[in-house]
């Protein structure tokens, strides 16, 4: 299972920091979609030039004009790109042809879809590499949520998936018994004291 790190700030120089910190323990670095958006697609250039042997993940969310969107972010470095499941099929299609154009791939996030299951056998035969089972932060912070709601829709689905919402070195475990492909980490790496160590802890859960 890759380690993907969820680098939610939003100055790139305060990105590559942390991407310097975390890079030895994981597989993926991520640029939030807060970071894209101040910064625009430079970010995902200076990640990919500061980190050629890492896989850049654009969380671009895309909702409309798939294979523009998804090029721009392509043609800046990334080499894995979101589209939103609730967007139209022909967006994702789009940028699924962008992907393919640059021998890339398309990550379709389902955060905020009601069906997970279904949607994610969906998408997965409109050509995405693999869905995201999320929950964002404000769903994290409301009464009830739970990581194994993400898990469960996961295994249920029986396609290659992710997991992203709260992913820390107490859960990555139930993570990987899930059977995902990538297990996201984003806050217990951004926010801890020591970023590195956070990461280091991180890996070693997982190699445990």
């Amino acid at each position: 299972m890759k380690i993907q790190f969820a680098i939610d700030t939003t100055t790139t120089q305060k990105a590559l920091e942390l991407a310097a910190a975390a890079a030895p323990s994981v597989d993926i670095l991520e640029l939030g979609t807060p970071l894209i958006k101040s910064e625009g697609t430079a970010a995902i250039t200076a990640l990919k030039n500061a980190h050629p042997d890492k896989q850049i993940f654009a969380d671009l969310k895309i909702m409309d004009t798939g294979y523009l969107e998804a090029n721009l972010a392509f043609e800046a470095g990334a080499d894995l790109v979101t589209v939103l499941g609730v967007a139209d099929n022909s967006t994702i299609k789009g940028a699924v042809g962008a992907g393919r154009a640059h021998g890339k791939s398309v990550v379709v996030d389902l955060i905020g879809v009601k069906d997970k299951v279904t949607r994610a056998r969906e998408v997965t035969e409109l050509g995405a590499t693999f869905v995201e089972i999320h929950a964002g932060l404000d769903e994290q912070a409301q009464d009830g949520y739970s990581l194994d709601t993400l898990l469960t829709a996961g295994k249920e689905a029986g396609v290659p998936f992710s997991v992203a919402g709260g992913v820390s070195p107490s859960t990555i475990g139930a993570v990987q018994s899930a059977g995902a492909q990538v297990a996201v980490v984003g806050s217990a790496i951004y926010s801890a004291e020591d970023p590195a160590s956070a990461a280091a802890a991180v890996r070693q859960a997982v190699t445990a």
